[in-house]
């Protein structure tokens, strides 16, 4: 009995080597500067913006009546955009994630990825003006034609721009920008998928489409989501690229082909920071503000999602 009870005891008083306890350290700091920058900034929006909530327009040149009035329109656009962007970018880069790892040779399949990869890197004001000198161009008359064929659908509507820097235009540009994202982040998924659930699905006479169906999809669900989330908060909060191709007009509409487009908040700050003054600074602050706090709400709902797909699996 001595001999058991000792045992545990001899495990339990083991020193630790100098080794661990620094870099145990370096990860606590390291972790805890991250909770620490974050509160930092959500503390400096929160006091820079005190002012800008009860500001009207005799106090901030930027605004018309209040500051919600100022901020509702931005935050359509925002939210707008990116959903725009996100509906053309997951369909999209779920099939090249899957044309990678199911159906191309290993030899393109390896240099797709290390474009996929160099996509990403890609600054934003390049796609900025690749969408002001070859996209709006290009779309234009695709634009006009359907506002004359379909311009009974809402959503095609109103009159056509002559220049298609449309939210449209701008929300094509945010998807190329965030699919190398989502397909980076699901090529890995996928490439995790258990071989064995593959190739029993194979065995028992599917196809490779029924076998992406039932084993590649499914083991992937909380990845996709959580990569299509991350591609919303890079959308959500991209300016510069939005800011070179949008015509904004500050208006609220749903129509996609028309003159009269809503801007973002992040592309707002960038336009207009640099003239403002007084109240008007602590306005574009609150409404960076607002779009943090959006921010931090998509990913939380994102990172809820992912935890009760996990635990619903996990439970079966």
């Amino acid at each position: 009995m001595t001999a058991t009870t000792a045992a545990p005891e001899a495990r339990t008083k083991v020193k630790q080597r100098p080794g661990d306890l620094w870099f145990s350290g370096s990860a606590l700091f390291a972790g805890s500067m991250i909770l620490a920058t974050l509160a930092a900034v959500a503390l400096f929006l929160i006091i820079q913006s005190i002012p800008a909530f009860g500001a009207s327009s005799e106090t901030a040149s930027l605004l018309t009546s209040d500051f919600w009035a100022y901020v509702g329109p931005l935050l359509f656009g925002t939210v707008w955009a990116a959903l725009l962007a996100l509906l053309m970018a997951v369909p999209l880069s779920l099939g090249v994630a899957l044309f990678i790892t199911h159906y191309a040779p290993r030899r393109l399949a390896q240099g797709l990825g290390y474009i996929v990869d160099l996509l990403a890197a890609v600054p934003s004001v390049v796609f900025g003006l690749w969408g002001i000198l070859i996209l709006a161009p290009a779309v234009q008359p695709v634009y006009a034609w359907l506002n004359a064929n379909a311009g009974w659908f809402p959503l095609f509507a109103g009159d056509a721009s002559a220049t298609g820097r449309t939210i449209f235009t701008a929300s094509i540009v945010l998807a190329v920008m965030v699919v190398p994202i989502i397909t980076a982040i699901c090529r890995e998924i996928f490439l995790q998928t258990p071989v064995l659930h593959e190739e029993a699905a194979l065995a028992l006479g599917a196809t490779r489409w029924e076998m992406i169906r039932m084993a590649v999809l499914p083991f992937g669900r909380s990845g996709i989501v959580s990569a299509s989330m991350l591609g919303l908060g890079r959308a959500l909060g991209e300016t510069m690229a939005v800011a070179m191709v949008l015509s904004a007009t500050g208006a609220v509409s749903f129509q996609l082909f028309t003159s009269t487009n809503p801007s973002t908040i992040a592309a707002n700050i960038a336009l207009t920071f640099p003239e403002a003054y007084a109240t008007n600074i602590n306005v574009l602050i609150a409404t960076g503000l607002i779009l943090f706090i959006v921010t931090f709400v998509v990913n939380a709902v994102a990172r809820y999602i992912v935890n009760r797909r996990k635990e619903f699996s996990g439970a079966n």
